[in-house]
């Protein structure tokens, strides 16, 4: 029998390790992956369950109107007067101000969010970025109802002076006070600022280094090599940045309706106008009988708009990859 103080003793420790386990032995392995399949299993169901109970919500709620006042009077009717004596419920002005106000706000913020996350991933010092960054954050943090008041203080007025300048003299334009959609459009686009911001950033952060490091080698400059290697790169990530920045745009409520007059025109810059959102926020308080269950209806076309989006780009998103 060799003595535990002995050398060979030691040296046997060593050579034949004995293994430990905090779960236990193979069974007690076994069971724990088991409960958490089940747990993972039961998350991912709720997850699709309550889509589908959304989905199928908003079907039942919104399809009753379109029967009894008919599909192309809602859709593509243009006059919105539910609760007069011979009501219309004419929808197609406020699906094109939520189509022009959106991709406006789009076309604005995603270019300043993208350029915002380069400065922040590629080209900020990190002195400057720790400033930048928690500002950011701060913008994500805000609740809309305080973007709406900056809107009413700072931004209607500023438009309504440029309104008075641009339609001076004029017996047809009816003035709004600075309420119109531009004004909608340009909160919309500071809304979707940290959206952006933080996942695009997020995603060329993820572009591994030796890309920039490779394409540094071979000549290319730091502008060239963000512009054409760390930005395709991270191009999964930042479409995600912009189907969230798309789904924030058209679902925003509170401050749109602060900002844009609510009222149901034709989307032109200096126009009163009043989004699907809106539409439902500002009126489903005093609504009943049929003139609710159009409002159900203006939020399943809402819904429809939401899942268009998302799956076009996805597919976008994957046509792209495949490619690649």
């Amino acid at each position: 029998m060799i003595p535990a103080s002995s050398p060979i003793f030691e040296r046997s420790i060593y050579m034949h390790p004995k293994s430990y386990s905090i779960l236990g032995s193979h069974g007690s392995k076994s069971a724990v992956e088991r409960i958490a399949q089940a747990v993972f299993t039961v998350c991912g169901f709720f997850a699709v369950l309550a889509v589908a109970s959304i989905t199928l919500y908003m079907v039942i709620s919104g399809t009753p109107a379109l029967f009894k006042v008919g599909i192309l009077d809602i859709l593509f009717g243009t006059v919105w007067k539910p609760t007069a004596a011979d009501p219309s419920f004419g929808i197609l002005y406020v699906i094109l101000t939520s189509i022009m106000g959106t991709a406006l706000a789009i076309l604005i913020g995603v270019p300043i969010g993208v350029m915002t996350a380069v400065f922040l991933a590629e080209v900020a010092p990190a002195r400057l970025a720790g400033i930048v960054r928690p500002a950011v954050e701060l913008l994500a943090g805000i609740p809309s109802v305080i973007y709406g008041l900056l809107g009413i203080l700072i931004l209607n007025p500023l438009m309504y002076k440029l309104e008075l300048k641009l339609f001076a003299g004029s017996s047809t334009h009816q003035f709004t006070g600075g309420a119109n959609l531009i004004s909608a459009v340009l909160v919309l686009a500071l809304m979707i600022l940290p959206t952006v911001i933080n996942i695009s950033e997020n995603a060329l952060r993820s572009v591994p280094t030796e890309m920039r490091s490779a394409s540094l080698a071979l000549g290319a400059t730091k502008i060239q090599t963000i512009f054409q290697v760390v930005l395709p790169a991270a191009k999964s990530g930042i479409i995600t940045a912009i189907v969230l920045g798309t789904g924030r745009a058209i679902g925003e409520a509170m401050a749109i309706s602060l900002v844009s007059g609510s009222s149901v025109n034709i989307p032109l810059p200096f126009n009163s106008v009043r989004f699907l959102t809106t539409a439902i926020v500002s009126e489903m308080s005093y609504s009943s009988g049929l003139h609710k269950q159009v409002l159900f209806t203006i939020g399943l076309v809402l819904f429809a708009f939401i899942m268009i989006i998302n799956i076009s780009l996805n597919r976008i998103l994957k046509k792209g990859e495949a490619k690649q």
